[in-house]
This record gives structure tokens, sequence and C-alpha cells, in this order.
């Protein structure tokens, strides 16, 4: 039984030995674990004649004391075990918590691009696209063909079109010689000198309504740019304002400028396109030149080469004589490069 036990802790002293090269911690451990260690004399000591090193070898290379006397030596070993332990679940539990968080983080930006896909995947409410105002330049990208085709219509004159009309462009009491029922408030796209696609708004007669949409839808869908569309009545009815500013407009209610006759734009059949490039002139009696608007000079030779020139191989003039309109820029006694009307 004696050489048994003196093997048994030869063979403890040799693991102890192996062991205290990972750390102290370890090997008191082990020692404990065998039974082997009794307070201040160990068994294996009395057995094998060997007693247990002061120091030893730590992990990093220094020495660490490995016992001491009585509970300090109990107390010591047992805080070092705490010690690591402490270290390695403070370390493993800081790792999960960071595992964690940037595992929420990277779901949440995951949730909030799935969201804006879906918001990009849906397509605009047309009806919101209708209460727009008509100047203002709408992104198409989400719309098809066809719900962009939609939104070129035609409708009796609405209350709030009437409400902006009257006093301005449609005068208000007295004879007049079309009625608010007679004229059609037209919707449309174009495209704007921008290159951005804007919503266009016009007023006709409802003879020339159809004819209107599908001149101008040809015109879109050809990106033919037009720079603006909007009520004259944004220009107070002012013929010369709304020209300066290159508005293509119809309905005003208004005479032939140096007459007494009714415009065809009074009656809705007439509409003005990029009129600041496409001005009327006129030869005076006197030789004097009558341009308007005035600040088109530049614009009245039509042999000189420049954007938005209106004459008979573009594309506008072409769908309006296609579409039974005269051109006044065919006219004899005056040029009006702008102008298209219908009997």
């Amino acid at each position: 039984m004696r050489n048994q036990r003196k093997r048994n802790c030869q063979n403890v002293m040799r693991l102890v030995r192996i062991l205290s090269v990972c750390g102290i911690g370890m090997g008191v451990l082990v020692w404990r674990a065998s039974g082997l260690w009794h307070g201040e004399n160990p068994v294996w000591e009395r057995e094998s004649g060997l007693s247990v090193p002061e120091h030893g070898a730590g992990t990093d290379g220094t020495e660490v004391p490995i016992r001491g006397h009585g509970s300090q030596e109990t107390d010591g070993t047992e805080v070092l075990v705490r010690e690591q332990a402490s270290q390695e679940t403070d370390g493993s539990s800081s790792v999960g918590r960071e595992g964690a968080k940037q595992e929420t983080e990277g779901s949440n930006l995951a949730a909030e691009d799935a969201q804006e896909s879906s918001e990009r995947a849906q397509p605009p409410d047309l009806s919101d696209i209708r209460a727009m105002e008509a100047g203002v330049s709408l992104d198409v990208s989400g719309l098809s063909g066809e719900m962009q085709d939609s939104l070129f219509y035609s409708m009796e004159l609405p209350e709030d079109v009437r409400q902006r009309i009257v006093g301005v462009s449609y005068p208000e009491g007295g004879s007049v010689s079309i009625s608010m029922e007679e004229l059609r408030y037209l919707r449309v796209l174009h495209m704007g000198f921008d290159g951005q696609v804007h919503i266009g708004e016009l007023i006709v007669n409802e003879r020339i309504a159809e004819d209107v949409l599908a001149i101008m839808a040809e015109l879109y869908r050809q990106s033919y740019p037009i720079e603006k569309m909007v009520l004259v009545d944004a220009y107070g009815a002012d013929d010369v304002l709304s020209m300066e500013d290159n508005n293509t407009c119809a309905f005003n209610y208004r005479e032939i400028a140096g007459s007494s006759r009714l415009s065809k734009h009074a009656l809705g059949l007439a509409i003005d396109v990029n009129p600041k490039y496409n001005p009327y002139v006129k030869q005076e009696s006197g030789g004097e030149l009558l341009v308007s608007p005035a600040a088109s000079m530049e614009y009245v030779d039509r042999d000189l080469a420049f954007p938005y020139k209106i004459d008979k191989e573009d594309l506008c003039c072409r769908l309006f004589l296609e579409y039974g309109f005269s051109w006044g820029g065919n006219w004899s006694s005056v040029k009006d490069y702008q102008h298209f009307e219908k009997e």
C-alpha cells in the first residue's frame, strides 16, 4: 500500500509540473482534486520526499507564488482562480453583448432597407398627382406608360377653375360670346426646358379638346420641349406678360391686338406654343416692324438656327397641321409663329 501511494504521488507530481507551464491555478486545482493536498504537510511531500516549490513559471515567463502558509496559501489560490474565472466570464459576456448589439443593429438596418424598397415599389397615387398644382415638376419613374397616359384628360370647368378665371380671362357679367359650358379644362404632361416632366393645364373649346389632348400626348411621348403651360390667369390675363415668360396657353377672352375683333383665343379655338421663341411679327404701313413680345426681336429672322424654333418641319407644327389646325407662320399679312387655330 505504501508503494502504491508513493507511485500515486509521483504521478501527481509529474502532472503538476506539466500543468505549471499553463499557470499555477490549474495545478492547485488538480492537487486539491487529487485529495493529496492536506494543509501544511501534503501527503505527496511526505511520501515522495519532495516539497512544493515556492515559485513557478507563469504563463508570461515570470515567477508567480505557488504556495504560502496556511489560510493565506488557500485564499491566494482561490483569489487567483476567481480572477481568472471572472476575466473569462467578463470577456465572454462583453463579446456576447457586442455580438448581440451588432446583430440587432444589422436587423434594424435590414428592416429599414426593406421598408424603403417597399415604398419605392409602390406607385404614386394618381389622385394625389391630379390634385397637384399645374406647373410643378413630376417624377414619373414609378409610373407606367398607362398611368402616364391617364394624366392626359379633359373635363368641364371645375368650380375652382371657374373661380380662378372669372373676372380675369373670362369676363364677369355682360355679353360673352362663349359660355363656360362650352369650354373644357385640360390637364397634360409636358417635357420642360429643364429636362423634367411638368404638369400642364389649358382651357380650350370643347370642339378641339380631344385633338389638343392627342397632340400634347404625342409631343410628350417624343420629349418635345415646352417650357411652361399654365392658365393665362396666372399673369392677370395679360397676354404680353404670358408671352414674355414663354408660357404656352390657349383661352383668353380678348380682342386681336390693334383691332376690335375677337381673337380665336377668346373662343378657346387657338393655342400659342413657346411664344418667346416664336413671336408675332407684323410689318406696319410706315415700315416699322411690330414684334410681340418686344423682347423676342432676336427670333424674328427665321433663317437663323436657334433652339425651340417652330417651322414647317417642326414636330409641333406637323402635328397641329395633321389635326386640321392652321399655323400663323403660313399667313401672308402677318406672321404669328407661336399660333395654331382651328375654325
